[in-house]
């Protein structure tokens, strides 16, 4: 029966694939007189469970506190939570059970671009949104005018292509390399870091230079650092996310590799200092709120940490905001529909550019008609004693 029911769920799947999203009509449901339903898909058994544990917990944090403090306009937050183990085909498997079976009213913060891409079609044929992904990948924001789907979707991380110019640009600005290289997963991800790597180098009149590349879920990058080390590369972008990060920094060291590295938001998380230990110290990182710790939060950030320990038994780390920041900004623009809350409707007032302001300082999130990327600016921050600090705000490379 379980191989009947996975098969049958593959078909149902690659059947939904196969609609042309251009039939898509935006559709209303998971919506009652008490509740709304929403639901996501994140990894929290897999190579990127770092982030998708704590985001998914921050998620439910926000929930508990939306719903203790009325919900939505009277309806409580009913939020369902997916494996996808950072698999494409399980995401696909997940978003189909979400849509078909659970009937949610909107996906909220899936992670992953390769996890968030494959199903993203079967989301927008379904005609419901697919809100906040938890990457920075063009495609969760980018609209096309010929496609009217594409006002499903909208996101509030700026993206990897803008990050890794900003990275590129100060660094190469204030570090002066010889070579700057990178080195990057062979993905979605990996392209926006090599297409952002290539256009920053070109503005600057900067010869190309070494690109490696790896598979999703590799452990072993000696041959990768081997390479970067004898072409001579002084300054490398890590294209990476932190588990990888680590693995690279740790052979690098073992070689005795000492480039400038540049991490983004991937990467750009307590966990590398904590995991890469000394390997992490004086990266560099970019994204967009300082990292904050527990022994130094004060204000609204500190009620955070205490509520998130309170619920968690642990203190928070910069992934929680990630899950926590979607489902608020969620909440902020569905209230804004009243009684009469429809996809439609929340998509309207999305686009208004009236702003949502976050708890931790983040410029505002805003979206209009023609931008559905809501928050772009970005800072520079380095691993200094242990710890990310902030070196440069308000960045572009622009």
């Amino acid at each position: 029966m379980k191989k009947l029911a996975l098969a049958f769920g593959m078909s149902v799947a690659a059947g939904a694939l196969a609609v042309s999203p251009a039939l898509a009509q935006f559709k209303t449901q998971g919506v009652s007189d008490t509740e709304i339903v929403v639901g996501t898909h994140m990894d929290l058994s897999g190579p990127i469970k770092s982030w998708g544990i704590p985001a998914s917990n921050g998620a439910k944090l926000a929930v508990e506190q939306i719903n203790a403090a009325g919900g939505i306009n009277g309806r409580k937050i009913r939020y369902i939570l997916e494996d996808d183990a950072y698999d494409p085909k399980k995401a696909v498997l997940a978003t189909q059970k979400l849509i078909e079976l659970d009937k949610v009213f909107s996906i909220v913060s899936p992670m992953g671009s390769a996890t968030t891409l494959a199903p993203l079609p079967i989301v927008q044929a379904a005609g419901i949104t697919n809100l906040f992904s938890i990457t920075a990948a063009e495609f969760t924001y980018a609209m096309d005018p010929n496609k009217p789907e594409d006002r499903l979707k909208f996101n509030i991380f700026s993206p990897y292509y803008d990050q890794a110019r900003v990275g590129i640009k100060y660094l190469v600005e204030n570090k002066k390399p010889k070579k700057a290289c990178i080195i990057y997963q062979d993905d979605e991800m990996g392209k926006n870091f090599t297409d952002a790597y290539k256009d920053q180098l070109t503005a600057m009149k900067i010869p190309l230079q070494t690109m490696v590349s790896f598979k999703r879920g590799a452990t072993d990058f000696s041959s990768q650092v081997a390479r970067l080390k004898a072409d001579g590369c002084d300054f490398v972008s890590l294209g990476s996310v932190v588990r990888e990060s680590v693995a690279i920094l740790t052979a690098a060291k073992k070689s005795d590799y000492n480039p400038i590295w540049v991490a983004f938001s991937p990467t750009y998380v307590p966990d590398l200092h904590d995991l890469g230990k000394d390997v992490a110290d004086n990266v560099y990182g970019v994204g967009q709120l300082e990292i904050f710790y527990e022994d130094t939060a004060t204000g609204k950030i500190k009620d955070f940490v205490e509520a998130y320990k309170k619920m968690f038994g642990v203190a928070p780390n910069l992934q929680v905001t990630s899950g926590y920041n979607g489902m608020m900004t969620f909440a902020h623009y569905a209230k804004q529909c009243g009684k009469d809350l429809t996809t439609d409707c929340l998509i309207n007032k999305m686009e208004t550019g009236e702003p949502f302001q976050d708890i931790f300082g983040q410029a505002p999130v805003k979206f209009t008609k023609t931008n559905h990327l809501g928050a772009e600016e970005l800072l520079v921050a380095q691993v200094q004693n242990g710890r990310w600090k902030a070196i440069a705000t308000k960045q572009t490379y622009k």
